[in-house]
């Protein structure tokens, strides 16, 4: 039976080589978050104006970016256009679009999750459809929204891995490297993905941290209020 070994001291050695790509990880997957957030915001506005054609549009992107995996939308934005965009342009444009389907759907069921009587109030205050946006019901439905845009964080985070398949020098590719030069992939993968764990592990802590500002902040308006 074959039992792999892991090599502890190549695992330590390793770390400052991988943590030379931790900024391309952190960056690419920071741009798509809030790219995707600012798309995702977008989509979720037009998809509730009156026009058929609009929604329509908006059906079909978001079904569209839901169903293809980001690996091929990735090849296509890299390998397949008459002109060749950089690999980090291929991969920044790749995961804001296809986070900005997902992120759609999340703003839009946390809409449909804040009262119905907070619209109301707002109209009868003669408040038009952008401030009733901006300033009353999207502060809302972000507090509800923050697990699963939390978790799509996480899903950006473990997806820029696939930006090595076009060369892009993250963690993931200078794993590859190291793992290439020693012929110990075994190891350089479990130190990647425990690399990896513990950047979702942060993400956790910081969308923990959001809920309970914002369950204090709405408990101490509430009670002021009353």
């Amino acid at each position: 039976m074959y039992i792999p070994k892991i090599d502890f001291q190549l695992m330590i050695d390793s770390i400052p080589f991988l943590l030379t790509g931790l900024p391309y990880t952190l960056g690419i997957s920071f741009v798509t978050f809030l790219m995707g957030n600012v798309l995702g915001i977008l989509l979720t506005v037009l998809g509730m104006l009156p026009s058929k054609i609009i929604k329509g549009f908006v059906r079909f992107y978001i079904s569209f970016l839901r169903g293809v995996p980001g690996l091929v939308l990735l090849f296509l934005l890299y390998f397949g256009l008459p002109y060749q965009l950089s690999a980090l342009t291929a991969a920044c444009i790749c995961f804001s679009l296809t986070s900005s389907a997902f992120i759609a759907e999340i703003y839009r069921g946390s809409i449909a999750g804040v009262e119905a009587g907070q619209w109301d109030a707002a109209y009868a205050l003669g408040l038009p459809f952008k401030k009733v946006m901006g300033k009353i019901i999207l502060p809302q439905a972000f507090r509800i929204s923050i697990p699963a845009l939390g978790n799509v964080a996480m899903d950006l985070l473990k997806g820029s891995s696939l930006a090595a398949m076009i060369t892009i020098p993250d963690i993931f590719q200078k794993a590859k490297i190291v793992g290439g030069r020693t012929f110990d992939y075994m190891t350089m993968y479990i130190l990647v993905a425990v690399m990896y764990w513990l950047l979702c592990v942060a993400i956790g802590w910081g969308q923990s941290w959001l809920e309970k500002h914002y369950v204090t902040r709405y408990a101490a308006k509430t009670k002021a209020r009353v």
